[in-house]
């Protein structure tokens, strides 16, 4: 059976183009319109459209009872959004920076993520946690941090993250519609930076599997979200250097890829990790913890990371030399090659 992108290509299916942001809210409007257990809660989502206009028009056309607006308060709306759950509907909770999840920290360890568990069964959470996420933009403090590891830890939570237009709409649309929780992560300095073909009509993009971008030989760059684009610019210099990168987008943090990522290991031999959360305790240990595990025998060298620094995301103009950089990444690809 041919994909979606396939279908796209061959020119079978109505798209259009459109940012990442745009792609997120025809999902969430593909899903109020397809199932009236769908509701939409977050602060300022309904009447402002949220704070990134990714919900614009939703209570318009869905009234304030698909989409409500609630009080300034996390841990409120992630414990209204269980109820809903485990009563028939599908939430989607949006958070309006990641920063701002941890208020709701308790609700989301202690009842998202362990009810299936505990009710041995008889209950499931079919919520979604939207959160935008990431450095960038100059925000201020709280606004930008990448906090996904404190989720991937979390067992019973899946944890998406799309780097691009079309993936944003096919995991939103797979994520409502999956029976356990989703923690969406939105990269806030992708939602305009790109365009790209998207089909107006509904589907899926799979949950649990990565995307290999780019292909190579000589060393595989694994990355997701933001830090996609990054890692394609690098890969592309690398390229003038004579170094054949495979590009892997995980899509999915949580349960990853391992498959994919062995697969492209084992055949390059070489592997440079790229995210922007800090260093210590940052997804990519997990990432080298699976290599170790099913490819060690492969490596040609120690594994190379370029990420955040061990800080609190600084203020504005600092925000750049926090950031991992396409140069920082070339330089990082360049030394574990020439191990």
């Amino acid at each position: 059976m041919a994909t979606k992108m396939e279908a796209i290509q061959a020119g079978r299916t109505s798209t259009k183009v459109m940012t990442m942001i745009q792609a997120i809210n025809q999902g969430l409007r593909t899903m109020l319109e397809a199932d009236e257990t769908t509701i939409l809660l977050g602060e300022d989502i309904g009447k402002n459209g949220g704070v990134f206009r990714a919900t614009e028009g939703l209570q318009d056309d869905f009234g304030e009872e698909r989409v409500v607006d609630t009080p300034l308060s996390e841990s409120g709306i992630i414990g209204a959004s269980v109820g809903l759950a485990v009563n028939g509907f599908k939430p989607v909770a949006e958070m309006q920076f990641m920063g701002f999840v941890y208020p709701a920290y308790d609700q989301i360890m202690t009842h998202v993520s362990r009810l299936r568990m505990k009710t041995m069964g008889r209950f499931s959470v079919p919520m979604v946690v939207r959160t935008p996420y990431g450095a960038g933009i100059r925000a201020p403090e709280i606004h930008s941090d990448s906090a996904e590891a404190l989720f991937t830890h979390m067992p019973g939570i899946k944890v998406v993250c799309p780097s691009n237009p079309y993936d944003a709409k096919g995991l939103l649309i797979a994520a409502i519609e999956d029976p356990d929780p989703v923690i969406f992560m939105e990269p806030m300095r992708s939602y305009r930076a790109t365009r790209g073909d998207v089909p107006e009509e509904k589907y899926t993009v799979e949950i649990g599997k990565g995307a290999l971008l780019e292909e190579g030989t000589d060393l595989t760059v694994i990355a997701w979200g933001a830090m996609i684009p990054l890692a394609q610019k690098a890969a592309k210099a690398a390229a003038q250097l004579g170094i054949h990168c495979d590009v892997l987008d995980l899509r999915t943090l949580y349960p990853l890829d391992l498959d994919l990522i062995a697969s492209s290991v084992q055949k390059t031999g070489r592997v440079v990790i790229v995210h922007e959360a800090q260093r210590t305790g940052g997804l990519g240990n997990d990432i080298i913890s699976s290599i170790n595990d099913t490819c060690f025998l492969h490596l040609r060298a120690p594994i190379g990371r370029v990420t955040g620094f061990d800080v609190p995301v600084p203020f504005f103009a600092l925000e750049e030399h926090y950031l991992p950089t396409v140069k920082r990444i070339t330089q990082q690809i360049e030394s574990v090659y020439r191990f």
